[in-house]
């Protein structure tokens, strides 16, 4: 069973998770305003995955996939993390940061709906005031844009999907390989979204790369460690033990 309660060590690592994504949000806009949004993701990943890396041999965990399990990794990272990247930085192309950042939040509501419908849950009734307060926020917080978004339509439904792979993958994670290290899990799923993120950029993007500034740098870096590494791995431990 999840957990109903946050200890203090999840209530710290929440609020910095909150804190650290939130604010990538006009970090990524830096990296993506002339960078091809492909290219800065796989950079960014890959970046992150070294740092991941370092973690777990730091750690000593047991990096190895279990056998047979590569089908339910690559289950696990389609909804997590290769749509949600995928998406989620075509659309920050075509939307003010933090447009993006309300659109790809509504996932707590997408989550809810996805429980109900495909995992037969049964929220109580705190949760469902929680979803009615994330959506009652959403509407307010962009009552002022929805002008701008009708301008922006693609960027908009990309965002949206985006949100609801990403809580549909969130209800897989708390079901399918609990027993393999959470670090383990998030790297090879980050792997998997590498592959997918470099090919996109070389069927797209190849004749656009070029070196970053440095402007462009620290935005890079920001998100290996920060958005990529640290909060990727939190935030899989969190799904794990914790309501959607």
């Amino acid at each position: 069973m999840p957990a109903t309660r946050l200890s203090a060590r999840d209530f710290a690592l929440l609020v910095l998770l909150t804190l650290f994504w939130g604010l990538n949000w006009p970090v990524m806009k830096i990296g993506v305003a002339e960078l091809p949004p492909l290219y800065f993701r796989t950079v960014c990943i890959a970046g992150g995955l070294v740092v991941i890396w370092c973690w777990a041999r730091l750690m000593r965990v047991p990096m190895k996939v279990p056998a047979n399990a590569w089908p339910l990794v690559f289950k696990l990272a389609l909804p997590n993390l290769i749509m949600w990247h995928l998406l989620a930085i075509i659309a920050i192309k075509m939307l003010p940061s933090g447009r993006a950042a309300i659109l790809g939040y509504t996932m707590p509501v997408w989550a809810v709906v996805i429980g109900l419908i495909a995992f037969n849950e049964r929220p109580l009734r705190r949760h469902w005031w929680g979803v009615l307060a994330a959506l009652v926020g959403t509407l307010l917080l962009l009552s002022s844009e929805f002008t701008a978004l009708s301008g922006a339509p693609l960027g908009t439904v990309l965002m949206l999907i985006a949100a609801a792979s990403w809580g549909y993958g969130t209800h897989l994670m708390r079901r399918n390989l609990t027993d393999m290290p959470i670090i383990a899990l998030t790297f090879w799923m980050l792997t998997l979204t590498l592959v997918v993120m470099f090919m996109g950029s070389i069927v797209f993007e190849m004749l656009h790369w070029r070196m970053p500034n440095a402007i462009e740098w620290a935005s890079i870096v920001y998100n290996m460690v920060l958005a990529i590494a640290f909060c990727h791995v939190v935030w899989s431990m969190l799904a794990r033990k914790l309501p959607p």
